[in-house]
């Protein structure tokens, strides 16, 4: 099987994500996306960006460590 490198987050990818998570957690991104209207996927993206390079807007914007 063929792995495709994607620059976002699948919704698939996003729900194995969620599983692993804390149920509070879980629901608090779930709750987030619906408020903000966004994919879950895009919400758990931009958590994981802004932890990592508090200046990208996604994944293709990140550089880990320029944001601090």
């Amino acid at each position: 099987m063929q792995t495709q490198l994607l620059e976002k987050l699948s919704p698939s990818d996003a729900q194995i994500i969620l599983e692993c998570l804390p149920e509070r957690i879980k629901i608090a991104f779930i709750n987030h996306a619906t408020e903000i209207q966004y994919p879950v996927e895009a919400v758990l993206e931009m958590a994981i960006v802004s932890f990592l390079d508090t200046e990208a807007l996604s994944f293709v914007d990140c550089k880990p460590g320029r944001g601090q």
